[in-house]
C-alpha cells in the first residue's frame, strides 16, 4: 500500500493545464502545479450513494473542485497499462442541479484531460451524462480533468500509476 502511494505521488510533481487539440501528443515541460484532488475513503454523500446496497458505502472517491460531481473509483489505484486484467472503472455521479439544465447543452459528460507537465491532452465522452465508465489515460502521472455535462462544469485531478 505504501509503495502504491509513493508511485502515485511521484507521477504528480510538475506541470500546468495547457490547451491543445484533443489527442495532442506534444510533451513540452510546464511550470509545476501539483495534483490537488484528494482521494476520499469515507462514506459517499447521500446525493451520490443511490443504487448501492450499503446505506453509506465506503469506497474511494474524488470530488470535483466545485463539489458538483464525484468520481467513484472502482479501480484504485487507477493505472496506466493495467497488468492485472482489471479496468479503470469510474462511476461519475453528479450532484442534483439547483437550476434547470441548459436545454441546448449536451447531456454527455465530456472529460478533457491534460497530463501534468506536458501538452498531452485527451478527450473522452461518457454518453448520456455522468454514469459508469472506463477512463484510461495514455501515460502515468497526474491528469487535470475539465468536466462538462448538461451546461455544468467542474474540474478534478486524478493520478494514474505506472503498471
Amino acid at each position: 500500500m505504501v509503495l502504491a502511494s509513493v508511485v502515485l505521488l511521484a507521477g504528480c510533481t510538475t506541470g500546468s493545464r495547457p490547451a491543445t487539440p484533443a489527442g495532442g501528443t506534444a510533451t513540452t515541460a510546464r511550470a509545476a502545479t501539483g495534483c490537488a484532488s484528494q482521494i476520499e475513503t469515507g462514506s459517499l454523500p447521500d446525493w451520490a450513494d443511490a443504487g448501492f446496497s450499503e446505506a453509506a458505502p465506503r469506497i474511494p472517491h474524488v470530488f470535483g473542485a466545485n463539489g458538483d460531481i464525484v468520481a467513484v473509483l472502482f479501480a484504485h489505484p487507477l493505472g496506466y497499462k493495467r497488468t492485472d486484467g482489471s479496468n479503470n472503472k469510474i462511476l461519475w455521479v453528479s450532484r442534483p442541479a439547483t437550476a434547470s439544465p441548459d436545454p441546448t447543452a449536451s447531456a454527455d459528460l465530456t472529460i478533457t484531460a491534460t497530463l501534468d507537465g506536458t501538452d498531452t491532452q485527451v478527450t473522452q465522452t461518457v454518453t448520456g451524462g455522468p454514469g459508469p465508465s472506463i477512463v484510461d489515460m495514455p501515460a502515468a502521472g497526474c491528469w487535470h480533468l475539465a468536466l462538462t455535462w448538461s451546461g455544468r462544469t467542474d474540474t478534478m485531478d486524478l493520478r494514474y500509476a505506472a503498471g
